[in-house]
């Protein structure tokens, strides 16, 4: 798995799957991307900083069950 923010955009990605996908957006500022079999690969939000993830108003990504190595 990969998270990768682009500041100049205010574009953050988070791609699950590194694949040929097929895009479906949700809204303006939502895509979810798709693999061959139906399973989600990634997903983009727009406006990155607008949100308030958590319901806080306090930044925080919270990583869960993340293998590194």
């Amino acid at each position: 798995m990969k998270v990768k923010y682009d500041a100049r955009a205010d574009a953050l990605y988070i791609e699950l799957k590194a694949t040929t996908v097929t895009t479906k957006r949700l809204d303006e500022d939502i895509a979810i991307d798709y693999d061959a079999e139906g399973h989600i690969a990634g997903i983009e939000i727009l406006s990155a900083s607008e949100w308030d993830f958590g319901g806080r108003k306090q930044r925080k990504v919270q990583l869960e069950n993340l293998r590194v190595g």
